[in-house]
């Protein structure tokens, strides 16, 4: 194998990397990883001036978020972590998809915060937690009934990546049935009781007390959940979406809501984010809606440096990175 030598290291702050997360013990374990390599911290857009620019000219590695806004100012780029798991919105670059640098993702980071939120929401529903918090601020003591029990219900996930596993690997303990979805059905899991391909999806969700959306936002997941998934899923059953807005048409789901197609939604993404004041979504009883932080984890950097420095070290010994970003598929 070709080894390989890092002349830079560029890390760039923006949301999950900054002062408050990013700590000395982790600078450290880069610095222990890639000796030599010369690591410059690009903080803001304010910091980006002409000196900063000579010294990232030489890196060749791009530790961050908002890699469409830096490539072109990366001239030596080979290879880019994302601090994110999602790539999606990274490979709407065109400047990415040309430059021939090796893209890797931050997958896994999120999965023990993001099946607990998942299950957060459906202990949520399966309790009426809601509507007790609405008595709650109302001073009203009422006995609401529809309380369910989650144990030998079934648990539909759409998308069984690392996010899926580890929320099938939790309802298994809580001894729910778990059907799964995933583009190649033959990768099977020993917490996912019937795994389905894509043609498979109506199938699995006319079963499904629970559907947890758990899959990589791409133009192929767009639009994955609209009216004819809701005809076919039950009146009781519970819509949860972690993934990405773009993958529920999200007027079919008012409407699917309204109409008590099905019997409740927990979100924590939109096709809009922030999640405009005039949606409808805000007013509906059956709906519980977060912002967009069921990843949160006090653990979130330690992890991603985790995968960073065991990519460097791959990196430097020319061996596969792990988490690579297939560039056509979209994840």
């Amino acid at each position: 194998m070709t080894q390989r030598k890092i002349s830079g290291i560029g890390i760039f702050y923006f949301l999950i990397i900054r002062d408050e997360t990013f700590k000395e013990r982790h600078l450290a374990r880069i610095r222990e990883a890639a000796p030599g390599a010369e690591i410059v911290i690009v903080k803001s857009p304010a910091d980006w001036t002409e000196a900063v620019a000579r010294q990232c000219a030489s890196s060749d590695i791009f530790l961050g978020v908002m890699l469409d806004a830096w490539i072109a100012k990366l001239p030596n780029l080979k290879w880019a972590q994302l601090a994110s798991a999602g790539a999606d919105w990274v490979l709407k670059s065109p400047e990415v998809i040309k430059r021939d640098v090796l893209l890797t993702n931050a997958s896994g980071v999120h999965a023990i915060p993001i099946s607990e939120h998942i299950l957060s929401m459906m202990f949520a529903f399966a309790r009426n937690l809601p509507g007790h918090m609405r008595n709650q601020m109302d001073g009203k003591w009422e006995r609401l009934g529809e309380i369910k029990e989650m144990e030998g219900t079934t648990l539909g996930l759409v998308g069984v990546g690392k996010i899926g596993e580890k929320t099938a690997e939790k309802a298994k303990a809580l001894n729910m049935k778990v059907l799964g979805m995933r583009r190649n059905p033959e990768r099977t899991s020993p917490y996912v009781d019937k795994m389905y391909g894509p043609n498979g999806l109506h199938e699995m969700l006319a079963q499904s007390d629970w559907v947890a959306v758990t899959a990589a936002g791409t133009a192929e997941t767009e639009g994955l959940i609209g009216e004819p998934e809701f005809a076919v899923m039950k009146k009781s059953a519970v819509l949860i979406n972690i993934a990405r807005g773009s993958l529920i048409r999200e007027a079919a789901l008012v409407t699917a809501l309204q109409e008590k197609r099905i019997a409740g939604a927990g979100l924590d993404v939109f096709e809009k984010e922030p999640l405009p004041e005039t949606s409808p979504l805000w007013q509906m009883p059956n709906v519980l809606i977060t912002p967009h932080v069921a990843g949160g984890t006090p653990y979130y950097v330690d992890r991603l440096m985790d995968i960073f420095v065991e990519n460097l070290k791959r990196y430097q010994a020319g061996e596969p990175l792990i988490n690579m970003v297939d560039k056509k598929l979209g994840y």
